[in-house]
């Protein structure tokens, strides 16, 4: 803690060695006074020329954020964070980045701001939820991961394959027996059974006796009906082993078949390539039972194991065969599990991953390269044995990654599209060129597209999760429109948007309130929306001359209320200057609850909002 502390004090003795001084003393002052345009000017200046430094920068950002012009406030605060700067700056330049669909950047300027401020609440509720942004701006997700209740607590629990009858297979270190395996000094692995429950769980798991020897028994392979297993085998069970240079005797894996009669695993035999000086291991079978899939270190093989496939007839069995480059490197390849269609699961070191042992896909009938499955289901540390489920939409894998080998589901990610069709609400003609934004269900912006000469945007979405549309076009109200929960497939959302229709009397412009956030007074994503109806109705009269008089509820004290009307007054002045509006058409009052639309003592909030207003008076035609 000491040297956190030591590290963040002398960055905050750093950052406040800037700050204002005689250079930036007119564009300060215009700042002051919220005069963003033109201190944005001076701001400019100043940044371009030799006292140009992190406040500077920051400075020229805050008056670009202040009149909504995100693209210009998140290149100043880019120039910021280059030098030593505040975590704010940090924190303004990610919500720029935000408000401009640029959300793996934005996340990693939070990260920085988090590691600062670590105490701050949004630092905290970052650290919480950093991944906020669904799933389709992140493709490399594949799968939703959770523990499982089957693992021990010290032992090894991994090869997890779920049959159609709901039984769960797996190897563990958990045996009663006294014995160890001397090389790894652990107990050897024993086969066990479990019965999953319908909310998940599972069973207390039990040994599966017949198939236990004294030496590492798994994992095991099912058919589709049940009734046939093929599994690991250490070689001293069967006497299969060879002597070493120093007299120990050696065992190699090898693969053997069982058949199920009465409820029980008989008649085991072993596989014919089997081998005393190399090992066949962790088997899997394909649904129509005519292929074996299994890793080995045999000759002719790549990497140090790879993947290798064996036909199955009534006679026998066929010779091995390495499934070659696309699938093994000279690295590791093991634990494969052969999917339905022909996709094969497996464990590799040797391809690019997050480290140790990552689980990769591929499809045996596509040119297509290994797909690495991404996190969550792989990590920095070993993660292997995947197995997938394909009634139950289920998969499991083992991992290492909290200290010991334990068993996880994979529940895959379903996507879902959903179309926004956008029209004019009286004529019903699409609408080409509108902005439309998809949110999450915190109301954060994930993505924004234009509608095409369709007046349709897609977006690709999860399935199950609600989202919103919102959408924005010239000239029309914004509105939002729900995106419904889908299991899969589209969703069609009509987004008809009603016409702008400002009416003008003899004395004011009539908007639709312009609301600013608690406290604050800078342009919001919705109050420039309505202030830029004005400045199109200012374009259209070009002798009109505006006073935008802002008033606050009667919380607080008159003088607070009076000082933070006044600012916003100002935002909303420099806001329509920055769009055209030349300033000596355009003024600004605040009036703080001195001249409330609704005059009432015990005010209810309802009252309180009426009287939160900003109003555009005409002092010229």
């Amino acid at each position: 803690m000491k040297k956190q502390y030591i590290t963040l004090g002398l960055l905050l003795l750093l950052t406040t060695g800037y700050g204002q001084d005689k250079f930036t003393e007119k564009a300060d002052k215009l700042f002051e006074n919220y005069q963003y345009v033109e201190a944005i000017a001076e701001y400019q200046k100043l940044a371009e020329g030799k006292n140009a430094n992190a406040y500077v920068y920051t400075q020229l950002a805050d008056s670009y954020y202040n009149v909504f012009n995100m693209a210009e406030a998140a290149k100043w605060y880019a120039k910021a964070t280059q030098t030593k700067t505040s975590a704010e700056t940090y924190y303004r330049y990610a919500q720029t980045l935000k408000a401009m669909g640029k959300y793996q950047e934005a996340n990693k300027q939070m990260d920085t701001f988090a590691s600062l401020t670590p105490n701050d609440p949004r630092a905290k509720e970052h650290k919480a939820n950093p991944n906020y942004i669904p799933s389709l701006t992140n493709r490399s997700k594949m799968f939703d991961v959770a523990t499982t209740n089957i693992n021990s607590k010290e032992q090894s629990d991994f090869g997890a394959v779920l049959t159609n009858d709901n039984t769960l297979y797996f190897v563990s270190t958990r045996n009663t027996s006294k014995r160890t395996d001397k090389w790894a000094n652990q107990p050897y692995l024993d086969i066990f059974e479990a019965t999953r429950n319908s909310d998940g769980t599972f069973s207390e798991p039990k040994p599966v006796s017949e198939l236990n020897t004294a030496f590492h028994d798994g994992p095991v392979t099912i058919s589709s009906d049940g009734n046939t297993m093929y599994f690991a085998r250490d070689g001293h069970s069967a006497g299969q082993y060879e002597r070493n240079k120093n007299n120990v005797k050696v065992g190699q894996q090898g693969i053997y078949k069982a058949t199920k009669t009465d409820g029980k695993w008989s008649q085991i035999e072993a596989l014919p390539f089997n081998s005393t000086t190399y090992s066949v291991t962790n088997p899997s079978l394909s649904k129509d039972g005519k292929t074996l899939y299994f890793a080995s270190n045999m000759p002719g093989g790549i990497g140090e194991s790879d993947i290798w496939k064996v036909s199955v007839t009534a006679s026998g069995y066929g010779k091995p065969e390495n499934l070659g480059p696309a699938v093994n490197t000279p690295g590791k390849e093991n634990f494969p599990f052969i999917a339905e269609e022909d996709i094969l699961y497996y464990a590799s070191s040797g391809k690019q991953g997050f480290g140790g042992l990552d689980i990769f896909k591929v499809d045996l009938k596509s040119t297509e390269p290994a797909q690495n499955l991404g996190k969550p289901v792989n990590t920095e540390k070993d993660d292997f044995s995947f197995s997938f489920n394909k009634s139950q939409n289920i998969g499991f894998f083992a991992s290492n990654r909290n200290g010991m080998d334990a068993i996880y589901t994979a529940t895959p990610i379903c996507s879902a599209e959903a179309i926004a069709v956008v029209t004019n609400k009286k004529t019903g003609t699409l609408l080409a060129n509108a902005s439309v934004a998809i949110l999450d269900a915190k109301g954060n912006t994930i993505a924004t597209k234009q509608t095409g000469s369709e007046g349709k945007v897609r977006y690709e979405t999860d399935c199950e999760t609600a989202y919103t549309f919102q959408v924005t076009a010239p000239d029309f109200e914004t509105a939002s429109f729900p995106v419904q929960k889908v299991k899969s497939g589209e969703v069609i959302v009509e987004a008809p948007l009603t016409p702008v229709e400002v009416i003008i009397t003899d004395k004011e412009v009539l908007l639709n309130p312009v609301f600013f956030d608690f406290d604050k007074s800078n342009i919001t994503e919705q109050g420039a929306n309505e202030l830029n109806k004005l400045v199109t109705v200012m374009k259209n009269h070009p002798t009109m001359v505006i006073l935008v008089k802002s008033h606050t509820d009667s919380k607080g004290s008159a003088a607070y209320n009076l000082r933070l009307s006044e600012q916003r007054a100002q935002s909303t002045v420099q806001y329509l200057i920055s769009k055209g509006v030349e300033k000596e058409r355009i003024s600004g009052k605040g009036l703080g609850n001195t001249e409330p639309k609704i005059n009432c003592t015990n005010c209810t909030e309802e009252q309180q909002a009426q009287n939160r207003r900003s109003e555009f008076i005409i002092i010229k035609k």
